[in-house]
């Protein structure tokens, strides 16, 4: 039975997730030169080389991509198994990562629903800015933000997701918009995130926006909503990530939906061997039911 050591394949999935046995070294709690032994091992093992040296980094050989997607299953097996095998008999545990603004303003408010709906299984959310990698098998699911450009992988699109010009009542009252060239006198909030920005939203209606400033710019859309519903000025933001605030009258859309751009930037990211996975399962289809009442 040819099987390399585990400690040698986990050292090979660090480094060429990471493309550095450095990085890899601090993920893991070992020195850069255990982890270059550990890779030294398997490529004996293996009788091939699995990486090559490229400027400062690491790049897989054919051989390497051939053995990280084959060793991926297993991986995740086996992480599947050992979390099974150390909880409750009665209870799963589903593992979800999210870009920070949707688990914040649109995860976070509905967990009560998810529970209620799903109380056999336990959720576990991380946030954070980048992409997770699903080789480790840890993750079941991955909430991202952006263009859906991710190969190899499952890609579901959230429906129903318009940007549009959102303020709190308050600020409308005292600073009445009937029109979109009125924006222009008024204190916007500008924000990196979303897909369409001021300059292309005003392009639509031909309002020129050469020499207007921003009172407030953010990079994150959290924070330009709740500025928002602050009555500190209007945000152009995604409805979705806004559909909270909007039922609780915290903010509403300065106009009709005919000034809102439909979007399809949240998309929900996974392997293909965790589809049928029924705690995925479950999860999509909450999602889908939730849906309809946050476009």
């Amino acid at each position: 039975m040819r099987i390399p050591p585990m400690k040698a394949i986990i050292a090979f999935e660090s480094v060429a997730r990471t493309k550095s046995v450095s990085r890899a070294s601090e993920e893991l709690g070992l020195t850069a030169s255990a982890v270059s032994h550990q890779i030294s091992n398997l490529e004996q093992a293996i009788g091939q080389p699995l990486f090559f040296r490229q400027g400062r980094g690491l790049v897989l050989t054919p051989v390497g991509e051939r053995y990280l997607r084959d060793i991926t299953g297993v991986l995740a097996e086996l992480n599947r198994a050992t979390e099974r095998a150390s909880s409750p008999a009665n209870v799963e545990i589903l593992r979800v990562h999210s870009s920070p603004s949707f688990g914040l303003m649109w995860l976070l408010p509905r967990l009560e629903s998810f529970q209620a709906d799903n109380g056999d299984i336990q959720l576990n959310l991380s946030c954070s800015y980048e992409d997770v990698s699903f080789t480790s098998g840890y993750y079941d699911l991955d909430i991202r933000h952006g263009y859906a450009h991710w190969r190899d992988l499952q890609v579901r699109t959230l429906r129903k997701e318009t940007i549009t010009p959102l303020a709190a009542p308050g600020f409308l009252d005292k600073h009445p918009i009937a029109s979109p060239s009125d924006l222009l006198a008024q204190r916007l909030i500008y924000s990196e995130s979303p897909l369409v920005q001021w300059q292309q939203w005003f392009a639509r209606y031909g309002i020129a926006t050469t020499h207007k400033t921003f009172d407030f710019t953010f990079d994150r859309s959290y924070m330009s909503l709740e500025t928002a519903a602050l009555g500190l000025g209007v945000a152009l933001e995604s409805t979705l990530l806004a559909s909270v605030l909007i039922r609780k009258g915290a903010l509403v859309p300065v106009f009709d939906s005919t000034h809102a751009v439909e979007v399809g930037s949240h998309h929900v990211v996974y392997p293909a061997q965790n589809a049928d996975l029924p705690r995925v399962e479950r999860f999509l289809a909450w999602l889908d039911r939730q849906l309809p009442a946050s476009g």
